[in-house]
């Protein structure tokens, strides 16, 4: 009798097995094509009228997506507002009041919604939205793989605690990645998604006026970094004018390109979390990244696309989980 039980139990564990790995399908190239063939065409017209009115609307997009993927995975949860025991990720310190982009993708998932009822997940809207905002600024375009569904549910805790901050050091970045399943490739290229966009003063004054005389911070002490210095201490005073904006690239900011490593080379990266890649890095890894990316914009482009496709798939839900909500800010009901 005991033998008949273990051979059932077993047999129910297998098919349980089974199922799970049914339920956990893997994101394919052509996801949509029988159940929503203007997809992408839908999507690449409002990302082109999005940023054609407001250039920075590219980089707000993008970091959408990084948003969203850095915390529970890529499964739209930022989008959410709060709602019935949902408490938004919008008003963790790293969003609130610096996120933009909501109300685009607002109109995009209307328009998917009625081409397409109840069929694109909001999560996969944003891989297509990053990919497009990047390549309708002069960056790489990529094959968006799709199957993704929506969360149920936010951390507000979560992406308090794994969106890496503006004034990061080296260790905690390649920590904060590493928690992600991405590597110091993945830090870097990824860092040149800083070649375009903005950032308000708070998130630049540390870089500016609190640092030490250390090796640790020796990025204040470039060479050519005291006129730069000067630039950002007109735009962003001691106190007061948090709000005030500088290009993350001073040269090309509505461009995505390679310029970024120029900047961070040459001690003008505009964040401490940008100048630590060179400045921090005591065994050379990441420099030498930095190096070859300035070098070789082809090189920089083909990184950050498979970075961009590797952090696609973080934690992503699939098959029976999560959702295809209706509205992108709210969970069904």
């Amino acid at each position: 009798m005991n033998k008949i039980i273990t051979f059932l139990l077993l047999h129910i564990t297998l098919l349980q097995t089974k199922q799970s790995l049914c339920d956990n399908e893997p994101l394919i190239l052509s996801y949509y094509k029988e159940t929503c063939p203007l997809l992408e065409e839908i999507v690449h017209r409002q990302v082109e009228i999005a940023v054609l009115k407001e250039p920075r609307m590219a980089a707000s997009l993008l970091r959408l997506h990084f948003h969203d993927c850095f915390v529970l995975g890529c499964d739209g949860s930022v989008l959410l507002d709060d709602f019935e025991g949902v408490e938004s990720e919008k008003k963790a310190g790293p969003n609130l009041n610096s996120l933009r982009g909501f109300e685009v993708i607002d109109e995009i998932k209307y328009l998917v919604e009625e081409a397409c009822p109840c069929t694109v997940s909001c999560a996969d809207l944003l891989a297509i939205v990053a990919r497009d905002a990047v390549s309708l600024r002069g960056g790489p375009k990529w094959n968006v793989y799709l199957g993704r569904r929506d969360s149920i549910k936010a951390s507000l805790n979560g992406a308090n605690q794994f969106l890496p901050a503006p004034n990061s050091s080296l260790e905690s970045l390649i920590a904060n990645f590493q928690s992600q399943g991405l590597g110091i490739q993945e830090l870097v290229a990824l860092s040149g998604s800083h070649t375009m966009g903005k950032a308000k003063c708070k998130s630049f004054r540390q870089r500016i006026y609190n640092y030490k005389d250390s090796v640790s911070t020796s990025y204040n002490h470039h060479p050519k970094d005291d006129e730069f210095q000067e630039v950002l201490k007109s735009i962003c005073p001691t106190s007061g004018r948090d709000n005030a904006l500088a290009p993350l690239d001073f040269v090309t900011p509505l461009r995505f390109d390679n310029n970024y490593f120029h900047n961070v080379k040459n001690g003008h990266g505009l964040l401490i979390s940008d100048n630590v890649l060179v400045y921090d890095d005591l065994e050379g890894e990441i420099r030498d990244l930095v190096w070859a990316f300035a070098l070789d914009e082809e090189h920089f482009f083909g990184s950050f696309a498979r970075s961009m496709i590797k952090m696609g798939n973080i934690r992503v839900l699939t098959g029976k989980e999560g959702e295809i909500r209706k509205n992108c800010r709210f969970i069904n009901m």
